[in-house]
């Protein structure tokens, strides 16, 4: 039996009451966004049992009084109350309006509730706030969208915050991080309940990778967390950021902070969400991306005037943040922008994994576009990172194993 299929079996021994597996409630709040709301609605809640996917039961729960209105205004009725989470096996939380106001206290006292008598709590975006305000993630790993994660962190002290996953199973309590990750996460959820065939043909009918490799740290940016502004250590960070292209250590902005190291890490975690070491990694990663994008320098030119002590630390931390050499970064952005050959180069990652259908003729042409190596493509994401659709089709090779982007319960 594997790791998810036991967690799933495991959960649903410890499921009691009128509680069933198959029944999922998503809990809706006004103020809600309506993408991240829509999410869990489309996966769980559309009959596509003709497709081999196991159907779901879905309960749309308000978490207040209604009417809900969502973000652009749109007003929603939701047909059940809080009452109807009494009954579901998964309990949904989408997102949640504000990250500076707290939940309403009947939601949070129908959550705590509702894991006490063995259901999945999943927060998605923004909904690991309501969780957190539950208190179903202290002492827990859990993540959330990058710009919001040194929030999280700071706010619930207790909560271990990894701002670089897509999602953190952890077995009863699972989170994601921003917009597309809930995609990801609600497709992991599947894959744990019935399997890689069922999520696989659930991904190919929303048009989406089964499994996404990489975390968050292509989206990064340089810009400080929201509420590090006003802290010492706010200093210490801006010169960081601006001498990236010197070699330096922790140990040198933990000198600058006139903190010992172990205080240091302990309040640069607390207000960012992560260790200063991994920041200060993906900080000179992205200047590297930028200088790739912008500049003629070489890669070891690119190595030095980000402070990296060689290219083959550049080479190494650049392939794991991003799935790419630098070279192969340089060569793809650059073969993307003439054109802005998104379209072009979806199509041709497509060409190249999809058997080629027509006349002999199209289907030589074909085959004679697709030889040699397949190229890597990439999109910039709003971090200036890379998506790389080349590896697209290689997602859907059955039985793949765990990718960076997921982290789940050992």
């Amino acid at each position: 039996m594997s790791q998810d299929s036991a967690t799933a079996t495991e959960a649903a021994r410890k499921l009691t009451g009128r509680r069933r597996r198959e029944v999922v409630a998503v809990l809706l709040f006004s103020g809600g966004p309506i993408f991240e709301s829509s999410i869990p609605l489309s996966v769980f809640g559309i009959d596509r049992q003709d497709a081999g996917v196991p159907r779901y039961r879905l309960l749309v729960c308000g978490g207040e009084e209604g009417p809900l209105r969502t973000t652009g205004g749109l007003e929603l009725s939701a047909p059940y109350g809080l009452e109807a989470i009494s009954r579901a096996g998964t309990v949904v939380v989408p997102a949640w309006r504000s990250i500076t106001s707290p939940p309403p206290a009947e939601a949070l006292d129908a959550l705590r509730r509702a894991h006490e008598e063995g259901a999945r709590i999943v927060g998605l975006c923004t909904g690991a706030f309501v969780l957190a305000a539950a208190g179903l993630l202290d002492g827990r790993p859990a993540t959330t969208h990058w710009m919001y994660a040194p929030t999280l962190a700071k706010r619930y002290p207790s909560v271990h915050v990894d701002p670089r996953e897509l999602f953190v199973d952890d077995g009863d309590v699972l989170t994601s991080a921003g917009t597309a990750a809930g995609i990801d996460l609600c497709l992991h959820i599947v894959r744990t309940d019935h399997g890689t065939e069922a999520a696989g043909a659930l991904a190919r009918r929303l048009v989406v990778p089964p499994r996404r490799s990489g975390g968050q740290e292509r989206y990064l940016d340089r810009s400080l967390p929201e509420e590090i502004g006003s802290d010492p250590l706010a200093e210490v960070v801006a010169w960081a950021l601006e001498h990236l292209h010197e070699q330096f250590d922790v140990e040198t902005l933990a000198a600058r902070a006139y903190m010992s190291r172990r205080t240091f890490d302990r309040r640069f975690r607390s207000l960012t969400g992560s260790a200063p070491l991994q920041w200060l990694i993906t900080q000179r990663v992205l200047q590297a991306q930028r200088l790739l994008e912008t500049s003629d320098y070489s890669v070891d030119e690119v190595a030095g005037r980000c402070g990296f002590r060689s290219p083959v630390a550049l080479r190494g931390h650049f392939r794991r943040q991003l799935g790419s050499s630098p070279a192969a970064y340089r060569a793809a952005y650059r073969a993307r922008r003439p054109q802005g050959g998104v379209l072009e180069s979806v199509t041709a990652a497509i060409d190249t994994s999809v058997p080629v259908q027509g006349t002999a003729s199209s289907r030589r042409a074909a085959a004679a576009t697709s030889a040699g190596p397949a190229p890597v493509t990439a999109t910039t994401g709003p971090g200036g990172g890379a998506e790389r659709l080349g590896a697209l089709p290689e997602a859907y090779v059955p039985g793949r194993p765990a990718l960076p982007g997921q982290r789940s319960a050992p």
